[in-house]
């Protein structure tokens, strides 16, 4: 049990790293659910505390996530269409692949501040870029929040 146990483990945080870069898989949400599953088959080898710590990396990684598009969208001067826009995007663009996942942030942006805001094509081209560079500062963020996670999963596992 406990080597399958570990196995789990193992292969949940991997996927996880690699989910945090890879559209549609979700990256620190299996990380911290391979922390809690962790804990829960083999409660000797992690704190609650720990796991709590854990679980607040993974909470700021998912408002960063969101945050990242809103505010660069916000700061490119993008309106609430441009947004909404960035968002649909990459929902659409999350389909396909990583770069179509940025190019869909950017283009929802510029398309949603050109057709539902009726901006001319130099606000909606800095709203489009604002969306994408907001969206690389949020995938930032998430890597490095995934990074500290399973960091943290492994000191805690070896200091105990």
């Amino acid at each position: 049990m406990t080597i399958l146990a570990w196995c789990l483990t193992v292969v949940l945080l991997v996927l996880g790293l690699a989910g945090t870069v890879l559209p549609l898989v979700p990256g620190t949400t299996l990380i911290f659910g391979a922390v809690v599953l962790h804990r829960l088959l083999l409660p000797a080898t992690i704190s609650w505390g720990a796991v709590a710590v854990i679980g607040a990396f993974w909470l700021l990684s998912l408002v960063l996530d969101v945050a990242g598009v809103m505010i660069g969208t916000r700061l490119g001067g993008g309106s609430k269409w441009g947004m909404a826009g960035a968002g649909g995007g990459a929902a659409i663009g999350a389909f396909i692949s990583v770069p179509a996942l940025l190019l869909g942030t950017v283009l929802g942006a510029v398309l949603a501040e050109r057709l539902m805001h009726r901006r001319d094509l130099r606000a909606t081209l800095t709203a489009g870029l604002g969306a994408g560079l907001g969206f690389l500062a949020g995938l930032a963020g998430r890597v490095a929040c995934a990074l500290v996670m399973t960091g943290l999963f492994v000191a805690a596992v070896l200091a105990r």
